[in-house]
């Protein structure tokens, strides 16, 4: 059967108690969008609505040209006539049948005949390379080969749209990065429009064309993957992607931050004076001195070393606001070799200087109320 690939429009708006959704955004077709955000961001209730769990006090939800939700008119199609495959953290099989038959259950279930199923089940365990555990139930399989079955039982019913809540959330550390590059590859091959909610910017670049953050139920960033993960515009996003960033607002030497002070660095074009705006570099482009530095360093602030953390070949140094030096320095990170640390005798508790080039720096606009996802 030939793949479906279905654009995807979502516009709608959910109030819960302490928390409201208002989310617009599209998915085009046979694209992977990833959904990141922090806890509590609504990328759960998002992955409800899509699912048809739950119901948008305003707006709509459009798969293929298909309407599958609309508030206004009272429409809502129920989970199971949708064409919407989830996967989820756990495999969810049906603990008495076979691998082959949990995945013939979605075709079985829209009227393929019995041979036909079992075909197209046995041709998707082969896909996700598990075709020799056919007969064997979810109790004799391992987790990462249970999850597995999952995606083949996901994508077997041949669904317009593919939902992944943190599908590896739940492995361990060898069996996660396998069905990550599986699981990439069958979402590729079959040109399936999906939706993945990670917390791993791993997943994020292996798997999806585009990347939209939320944060407290609205998109605060959009864009391609590598573009976001490289210019973040909040600091959820430049942890996850190993970034520092200082707010501020933009100012024609650089970026004001709270404290007057201004963080030379490059600008993106479409950054205006006075607005909001953020600093991004990467730790590893702090230089660490035991006294001020002279010279080509334009950004040089001094801070407290807080921590030091081994990190493979580099030592990661933590900082705390130093007495009289900026507040926003707090938290910030810089990468050194354990050489460096030994030569500058750093140890937490040591007053420092922290040296950026401004050449190392990004000046991006910093997120707004909203951002459009479409």
């Amino acid at each position: 059967m030939t793949p479906r690939s279905s654009a995807l429009d979502v516009d709608v708006e959910l109030g819960r108690p302490g928390f409201a959704l208002s989310v617009a955004l599209r998915v085009e077709p046979g694209e992977v969008l990833a959904v990141l955000g922090p806890n509590g961001s609504g990328k759960s209730t998002l992955l409800g609505v899509l699912a048809g769990l739950l119901r948008p006090d305003r707006g709509r939800v459009v798969l293929g040209g298909r309407t599958l939700t609309d508030a206004g008119r009272g429409a809502h199609v129920p989970p199971h006539r949708r064409g919407v495959g989830l996967l989820a953290q756990q495999p969810l099989l049906f603990p008495h049948l076979t691998a082959e038959a949990n995945v013939a259950f979605g075709p079985r279930a829209r009227g393929v005949p019995r041979r036909a199923a079992r075909e197209i089940a046995r041709r998707w365990l082969s896909e996700v390379d598990v075709l020799e555990l056919a007969d064997r139930r979810p109790a004799e399989l391992s987790g990462g080969q249970a999850q597995r079955v999952a995606v083949a039982r996901a994508l077997a019913a041949e669904p317009d749209l593919v939902l992944l809540d943190e599908p590896f959330a739940a492995l361990d550390v060898d069996a996660a990065p396998a069905l990550r590059a599986v699981l990439g590859r069958v979402l590729r091959a079959g040109g399936r429009t999906a939706l993945v909610v990670t917390h791993d910017p791993l997943d994020a670049l292996v798997l999806s064309d585009r990347l939209v953050v939320l944060d407290a139920g609205v998109v605060v960033e959009a864009g391609p993957t590598r573009q976001v993960l490289a210019r973040p515009r909040t600091a959820f996003t430049a942890r996850i992607a190993g970034l520092e960033l200082v707010a501020g607002v933009a100012a024609p030497t650089g970026l004001r931050a709270p404290d007057g002070a201004v963080l030379a660095g490059h600008r993106e074009p479409g950054l205006v004076d006075g607005v909001p705006a953020v600093a991004v570099f990467p730790p590893r482009a702090v230089a660490v001195h035991r006294e001020r530095p002279n010279g080509s360093p334009r950004n040089v602030f001094p801070v407290v070393l807080a921590g030091l953390e081994p990190r493979a070949d580099v030592v990661r140094l933590r900082a705390a606001a130093a007495p009289g030096g900026p507040g926003w320095a707090e938290g910030l990170s810089a990468d050194v070799t354990p050489a460096a640390v030994a030569d500058l005798g750093l140890e937490p508790g040591l007053p420092v200087w922290f040296a950026v080039k401004a050449t190392e720096v990004t000046l991006c606009p910093a997120p707004g109320e909203t951002v459009s996802a479409r």
